[in-house]
C-alpha cells in the first residue's frame, strides 16, 4: 500500500510539472489549486464493458488519476461518498454546431441574379469548397445550449461550421463553462467535414443539384492531387487546406441511405473511408449500409404518429411514412445486429429531453443498453480518434463523468451531476433519497399499503386500506417525510399525519398523530422498489411494440423478398417478334436462363413453368428513350455545360413510378438529364428491376450517352427577369457554346497527349463525344437549330445520335436521314410553349416515311406507363402499319440506344424482356398481365392484386396503432400528403 501511495504522489507531481502555466499574470500572489477528489463506494463504468462495483474514482487537475476498488486515498483528498450511486463517462456528440452560428444568406439574395464565378480571391474556383474554414475563428461558448447538453449527459462535442460542401475542420470542445478556450478546446483540428449542401455565404450558382455536388467533389479531389504535385501557377488556399486536412477523420453528412451508398463509392474512388452522417433510415437498406464498411453517426429524431382520426386526412398519408413511424426506432438495433459501428448525435433533436426520450425508445425496440452506452462514449471517441482523451474513465482521460441514481437508461434514473474537466455541474441534489416504491406502513397496529411514485423531488402517494383508496398528500425534503391521509371511516373526514426522518429507505419509523389527536409511533417497510414507468404510468418490462415487416422499397408495392429468375414457357400466344417473321399466331416462346431460348409451336416445357397465353399477345418490353422517372434530380443548371455530371449518381430505385411503368409494360428507360443548358449531363440507361439497387438497375454493357439541348430552356427565356447573366441568352450563343467546348476538348486532348495536364472530367466527357465513344441525345424543337447542330457535328467529325422531342422534324427529315440521326418524338403533344407552335401529330409518320429511325418517348411519369397507346397514334396520324408503330416504342428506341442486340424484339438469344398483354398491345383495353426482365417477373396482375390487399391491411393496422397512440395522450403530427414530383426536362431545383 505504501508503494501504491508513492506511485500516486509521483504521478501527481508529474501532472503538475507537465501543466505549468506559462502566461504571466498581473493579479498578485496566487496559489494554484491541485485538489484531489475521491469519489467512493460507486458503481463505476470505466468503459461500457468495464464496470467496478463499490469502486473509487480519483481525479485531479481535470483528469482521471485512477479507478479501482482497493485504492489508497491520500489524506489531503476531498472524499465524496457515492453509496448507491453510479458513475458513467459523459457522452460525446461527434456532429455538432455548438458555439458556431450558421452564416445567413445576404438579405434579398434570392432575388438577385445568380453569380457564376467565385467571389473568394485566392481560393478554389468554387466558393462552396471551404476546407480552409477553422471553427475556432467563429467559436463562442453558448452557456444556454451547454446546459441543455449537460443535462442530457453530454460532456464533449465535436463542433464545426455547418456551411458548404467542404466545410473545413472540426473542433473538439469540452462543455466546461468555468474554463476558457485554452482549456476546454481539446483539439482544434479534430476532423474534416463535408456535405452536399452549398454555402449560405455565396450566391455562386453551381452546383444546383445533388449530382452537381458529387461531380464537384470528384473534380476537387483530382485538382487537389494535381495541385499537390506543384503543377499550379498560382496559390490556391482552399486546395492547400484540403491537402493539409486529408489525414484528418473525414465526416460526410450524406443525408440519406441512397446518398450514403453513393458517397461511399466516391470515397472508394479516391481512397477515402468516410464516416457517414445518416438520417435514421439506414434500416430500410441495411445490407447496403454494411457494404460501405463505414462508421455511421445517426440522429434519433423519431417521427410522431400521424393524427389519422379524420378518415379523409388519413387517406393522404403515404404508407412509406406510416411504416417509418412504426419502424424508425429499430434503426440503431438494425445497425447493431449487422455489425455496423455507429455513434449517436443530438443533431436534429430539438432538446436534450427529446433526445433522451428517443434513446429510451430505441432501447425499447431492442437496442442493447451496453451498446447504447458505447454509441455515446467509446464509439464517438474511436471515430474521432480521441480515445486517449475522452469516452472512458481510464487513467489520464478527461474527468468528464455523470453521477446518477442508477442505470442511466432507466426512465426513473436521475442525473445528479455532470462533471466536465473536473468541474461540477449540479442538476439534482444527490443526497436526496429515493423513496419511490411500495411500502407497508404500520400505524397503531393497522397496516396500510402505500405506493410512492413521481420524481424524487416531487412525489405522489397512493394509500390503500384493504380495497379502499384513501385521500393522501406527501412531502419529502431534507430527508424528512410528511405523509397525511384520511382514515378509513367514510362517515366523517379525519386525518392521520405521519412524520419521520428517513435514513434508510428500506425501513424507517417515526411519529403518528391519529384522528383523535393522540400520538403514537409508526414504521414503514419497503416491499418493492419502484419499477420503470411509461408515460401512462404502467410499469413492467419494456417490450418492443409490434413492428411491421421491412420491405424494399419500404412502402407501397415493396417486398421483403426479391423475385427470382425462372424458366417459363408462354404457350399459344400471339407473338409480336419485331423481326422479319412479323406477328406469329398461336406460337410458343421458351424463356431459359434469362434469355429467349426457342420460338415455335408445340415446344417442350421441360422444367419450365407453363403460362397459358391463349388469346393474349406477347411482345418485347417497351423502351422509353426519354424518361425522367427514378431520379432524385434532373437538371444541373449552374453552368452552360455540365458534361461532368452523371445521372447514374442520382438514380432513385425506390421511385414508385418504376413499378407503375412495369405495370404499363415498360422494361427499359433512358434516364436523361434535363434541358437547363446546351451541354447537359451524362445519361443512365436502366432496366426497371423493381426492388433492386440503383447499381443493379443499370443496363449491362450499354454505351454512354449524354443530353444536349436547344431552344428556349437553354437560353433561359422563361426563367425570370433575374436569369440574364448566364451565357448564352440567344440561339446564336447556343451555337457558340457547342463550338467553343468542342474546340476546347480538342486542345485538351493535345495537352493530354503531352502528359502534363489537369484531369478535367467535363473535358474528358466531351472528348468521348468527339471520339465517338459517347453519343448525343439532343432536346430540340425548331428546324433552324436542328440544322445548326448537325452542321456543328459535321464540322467536328461526329454524328448526333438522336434528336429527342424534335417536333419540327418533319421539316428537315431529309437532312436528318442524310446526317444519320434518329428522331425520338411525342405522338401528339403541342401548344405547351411557343417553340412548339408548328408541331403536328403527323411528325412521327413523316420522319418514318423519309427513312429516319423514329421512336415515341414520354418525358413524363404519367405518359411513360401508357406508351403502348402512344404507339397506336402513329397508326391514326399517318397510317403507319401496326407492326412499325409498335417498333416506335420497342425495337426503334433499342436501336437508338445501341442495345438492340439485347432487347427490343423477340428473337432467339436475346434477353427475355417480355410483356404478356391481355389484349392487342395498342388497345386502350389492354393490360400488362406479366412483365419480365431477363426471365424475372417484376410485375404480375395477380400478384399486384395481392399487394394492393396487403397495402390496405398494413394501412389499417398502422392507423389503428396511431389512433391508440393518440388515445394514450401521446403527441401526434398532422396528416399530410407527400407530393409526388414528376420530373420533366425543365425541372430545376435550386
Amino acid at each position: 500500500m505504501k508503494k501504491s501511495y508513492l506511485l500516486l504522489l509521483l504521478f501527481f507531481c508529474s501532472l503538475s510539472a507537465f501543466s505549468q502555466e506559462y502566461f504571466p499574470k498581473n493579479d498578485g500572489v496566487k496559489t494554484e489549486n491541485h485538489t484531489l477528489t475521491a469519489f467512493t463506494n460507486a458503481k463505476i463504468y470505466v468503459t461500457p464493458t468495464q464496470v467496478i462495483e463499490n469502486g473509487t474514482l480519483l481525479i485531479q487537475d481535470g483528469k482521471v488519476v485512477r479507478t479501482g476498488t482497493n485504492i489508497s486515498i491520500p489524506k489531503n483528498a476531498t472524499v465524496v461518498d457515492l453509496t448507491g450511486k453510479s458513475v458513467y463517462p459523459s457522452f460525446i456528440d461527434p456532429y455538432s454546431d455548438f458555439g458556431i452560428a450558421k452564416p445567413k444568406r445576404n438579405s434579398g439574395s434570392w432575388r438577385a441574379a445568380p453569380q457564376y464565378d467565385a467571389q473568394r480571391t485566392g481560393y478554389y474556383w468554387n466558393d462552396h469548397i471551404r476546407p480552409d474554414i477553422n471553427p475556432i475563428d467563429k467559436f463562442s461558448f453558448d452557456n444556454k445550449k451547454a446546459t441543455d447538453l449537460l443535462k442530457a449527459g453530454f460532456g464533449t462535442v465535436n463542433t464545426h461550421m455547418h456551411d458548404g460542401i467542404v466545410r473545413g475542420n472540426g473542433m473538439l470542445v469540452a462543455l466546461n463553462s468555468k474554463a476558457d478556450n485554452s482549456v476546454r478546446i481539446l483539439d482544434n483540428r479534430s476532423a474534416q467535414y463535408l456535405s452536399y449542401r452549398k454555402s449560405n455565404t455565396s450566391q455562386q450558382a453551381y452546383p444546383t443539384s445533388l449530382m452537381g455536388s458529387m461531380a464537384l467533389l470528384r473534380q476537387m479531389y483530382h485538382d487537389a492531387d494535381w495541385y499537390a504535385k506543384g503543377n499550379a501557377k498560382r496559390t490556391d488556399l482552399a486546395l492547400e487546406a484540403l491537402n493539409a486536412n486529408k489525414n484528418l477523420v473525414q465526416i460526410f453528412h450524406s443525408g440519406n441511405k441512397h446518398n450514403s451508398i453513393k458517397t461511399d463509392a466516391i470515397g472508394d474512388e479516391f481512397g477515402i473511408q468516410y464516416v457517414l452522417v445518416g438520417d435514421g433510415t439506414e434500416y430500410e437498406n441495411i445490407a447496403a449500409m454494411k457494404a460501405t464498411n463505414a462508421s455511421f453517426i445517426i440522429p434519433i429524431n423519431f417521427p410522431k404518429a400521424y393524427d389519422v382520426s379524420d378518415p379523409y386526412s388519413a387517406s393522404v398519408v403515404e404508407l412509406e411514412a406510416m411504416k417509418h413511424w412504426n419502424q424508425a426506432p429499430s434503426n440503431p438495433k438494425a445497425l447493431l445486429d449487422n455489425g455496423i459501428q455507429f455513434s449517436f448525435t443530438m443533431h436534429s433533436s430539438k432538446s436534450g429531453k427529446e433526445f433522451k426520450g428517443n434513446l429510451m425508445k430505441a432501447i425499447k425496440y431492442g437496442l442493447d443498453k451496453t451498446k447504447a452506452l458505447e454509441a455515446l462514449t467509446t464509439v464517438p471517441a474511436r471515430i474521432l480518434q480521441q480515445e486517449d482523451k475522452v469516452g472512458s474513465l481510464q487513467n489520464g482521460r478527461q474527468a468528464n463523468f455523470l453521477i446518477t441514481s442508477g442505470d442511466i437508461f432507466d426512465p426513473k434514473t436521475v442525473i445528479y451531476e455532470n462533471w466536465v474537466q473536473g468541474n461540477q455541474n449540479v442538476f439534482k441534489d444527490k443526497s436526496q433519497k429515493d423513496l419511490r416504491g411500495k411500502y407497508t406502513f404500520n400505524v397503531a397496529g393497522n397496516d396500510y399499503d402505500v405506493t410512492i411514485v413521481g420524481s424524487p423531488e416531487k412525489l405522489k402517494a397512493t394509500v390503500m386500506k384493504d380495497s379502499l383508496k384513501l385521500g393522501s398528500k406527501i412531502a419529502f425534503k431534507n430527508d424528512w417525510l410528511q405523509l397525511q391521509f384520511t382514515t378509513p371511516d367514510t362517515t366523517k373526514t379525519e386525518y392521520i399525519r405521519l412524520t419521520a426522518p428517513v435514513r434508510n429507505v428500506k425501513f424507517f419509523s417515526g411519529k403518528a398523530i391519529i384522528a383523535n389527536g393522540s400520538e403514537t409511533s409508526f414504521n414503514a417497510t419497503q416491499k418493492e422498489v419502484s419499477k420503470s414507468k411509461d408515460k401512462k404510468g404502467k410499469g413492467g418490462k419494456m417490450e418492443a411494440p409490434k413492428m411491421l415487416p421491412i420491405s424494399y422499397p419500404n412502402g407501397a408495392y415493396g417486398s421483403a423478398t426479391l423475385p427470382k429468375q425462372e424458366n417459363v414457357l408462354f404457350r399459344n400466344a400471339t407473338v409480336w417478334t419485331n423481326e422479319k417473321d412479323g406477328i406469329l399466331q398461336n406460337t410458343d416462346v421458351l424463356v431459359k436462363d434469362g434469355k429467349i431460348a426457342r420460338i415455335g409451336k408445340n415446344l417442350s416445357a421441360g422444367n419450365a413453368r407453363i403460362v397459358d397465353a391463349t388469346g393474349k399477345h406477347l411482345t418485347a418490353g417497351i423502351i422509353d428513350e426519354h424518361s425522367h422517372i427514378a431520379a432524385f434530380t434532373i437538371n444541373e443548371a449552374g453552368h452552360n455545360s455540365t458534361a461532368e455530371v452523371n445521372m447514374e449518381d442520382v438514380v432513385n430505385p425506390e421511385d414508385v413510378d418504376i413499378y407503375r411503368n412495369l405495370a404499363g409494360g415498360v422494361t427499359t428507360i433512358q434516364l436523361l438529364h434535363g434541358s437547363a443548358n446546351p451541354i447537359g449531363g451524362r445519361s443512365a440507361i436502366l432496366s426497371l428491376r423493381w426492388g433492386r439497387s440503383a447499381d443493379e438497375m443499370l443496363f449491362k454493357d450499354a454505351d454512354g450517352f449524354i443530353k444536349f439541348a436547344l431552344g428556349e430552356n437553354v437560353k433561359q427565356s422563361n426563367w425570370g427577369d433575374t436569369e440574364t447573366t448566364r451565357f448564352p441568352q440567344t440561339r446564336m450563343g447556343v451555337e457558340q457554346v457547342f463550338t467553343d467546348y468542342f474546340q476546347r476538348a480538342k486542345e485538351y486532348e493535345a495537352k493530354k497527349k503531352s502528359g502534363n495536364y489537369r484531369y478535367d472530367i467535363e473535358m474528358e466527357t466531351i472528348l468521348e463525344i468527339l471520339n465517338k465513344k459517347r453519343f448525343v441525345s439532343c432536346h430540340s424543337y425548331v428546324q433552324s437549330e436542328i440544322n445548326m447542330l448537325m452542321k456543328v457535328a459535321d464540322k467536328f467529325g461526329f454524328n448526333i445520335n438522336t434528336f429527342t422531342h424534335i417536333l419540327e422534324g418533319y421539316k428537315v427529315a431529309d437532312k436528318m436521314k442524310e446526317h444519320g440521326v434518329g428522331g425520338s418524338t411525342f405522338s401528339d403533344w403541342w401548344a405547351y410553349k411557343y417553340e412548339v407552335n408548328d408541331a403536328i401529330p403527323y411528325n412521327g409518320a413523316i420522319m418514318h416515311n423519309q427513312g429516319v429511325l423514329v421512336a415515341f418517348n414520354s418525358d413524363d411519369g404519367e405518359m411513360s406507363r401508357r406508351l403502348n397507346q402512344e404507339a397506336a397514334k402513329a397508326v391514326k396520324y399517318g397510317g403507319v402499319s401496326e407492326e412499325d408503330a409498335w417498333k416506335f416504342v420497342t425495337l426503334n428506341p433499342a436501336k437508338l440506344l445501341h442495345i438492340d442486340d439485347k432487347v427490343g424484339s423477340i428473337k432467339t438469344g436475346k434477353q427475355a424482356d417480355l410483356v404478356l398483354w391481355t389484349a392487342h398491345p395498342m388497345s386502350i383495353y389492354a393490360k400488362a398481365q406479366t412483365t419480365m426482365i431477363e426471365g424475372t417477373v417484376y410485375f404480375d396482375l395477380e400478384r399486384d392484386a395481392q399487394l394492393r390487399r396487403k397495402i390496405q391491411n398494413e394501412r389499417n393496422e398502422l392507423m389503428n396503432m396511431m389512433l391508440a397512440e393518440k388515445n394514450k395522450g401521446m403527441k401526434t403530427q398532422p396528416a399530410k400528403k407527400k407530393d409526388k414530383v414528376h420530373h420533366h426536362c425543365d425541372t430545376v431545383e435550386f
